[in-house]
């Protein structure tokens, strides 16, 4: 029997190096991980330390100098980019810390976008919810310009919960929030992950947030620590 359906994502010997110049920066050294489905597991470490580049390769938006990344069963070394973007469209969501929502469109538009890509025929109804459900049922046609940080955050949370996903990345979700508005969106992030049994993949600088997470790595200098539980 195949163990693999029981993690949503898996990393071998995964590394990561970039030419500058004449030298050969290593960002990530044979990195193994293993997630199961419906975790919570965050990756702490200090800026520059390749948290964020981690996150792009187990998600398959950028792929590895050596090792192999799996993602809900698929090698990503495997598929091109188009048919990594197919295999997270409608099952991985993503939050990021500057927001990454379009200026041209309403948060109602913002976030009943993946569903209107997808061909969701029911698009505008279910956007009108995840934003009801993360109390923004008020802002539905403000644009982003017109909300404020927290509120643009929520919005962004809406739009990756949308899609009830099996898979959400987030990216230092609270990094451009004041404590108290960040702690107000790490709720209502951790309660529709919890409703919807959905995997999370946290990279993160902040200890307190990490700590809500059931499996903390810790990545110093391009090298992953031993799982803290």
């Amino acid at each position: 029997m195949n163990n693999n359906n029981h993690y949503h994502i898996q990393a071998c010997g995964l590394g990561k190096q970039v030419k500058s110049g004449d030298r050969i920066l290593n960002i990530l050294s044979d990195l193994n991980i293993q997630i199961p489905a419906a975790s919570a597991i965050a990756i702490v470490g200090a800026s520059g330390s390749g948290k964020s580049t981690l996150l792009g390769l187990l998600a398959g938006l950028d792929l590895p100098t050596s090792g192999n990344a799996t993602l809900l069963g698929q090698s990503l070394n495997e598929l091109t980019e188009d048919q990594r973007s197919q295999l997270r469209a409608g099952r991985v969501g993503f939050v990021f810390q500057s927001f990454q929502l379009l200026a041209g469109l309403t948060a109602l538009e913002n976030v009943a976008l993946p569903l209107e890509l997808s061909g969701e025929a029911d698009s505008r109804e279910r956007a009108q919810a995840a934003l009801t459900s993360v109390g923004l049922q008020q802002r539905l046609h403000h644009f982003p310009r017109q909300l404020s940080g927290g509120e643009q955050q929520r919005v962004a949370l809406a739009r990756a919960f949308v899609i009830e996903p099996e898979v959400l990345f987030s990216d230092e979700p609270t990094g451009n929030l004041d404590k108290t508005t960040g702690q107000q969106v790490v709720d209502l992030m951790f309660s529709l992950r919890d409703a919807n049994q959905t995997t999370l993949v946290l990279v993160t600088h902040d200890e307190l947030l990490a700590s809500r997470c059931d499996v903390q790595y810790r990545l110093d200098a391009g090298i992953l620590s031993t799982p803290q539980l």
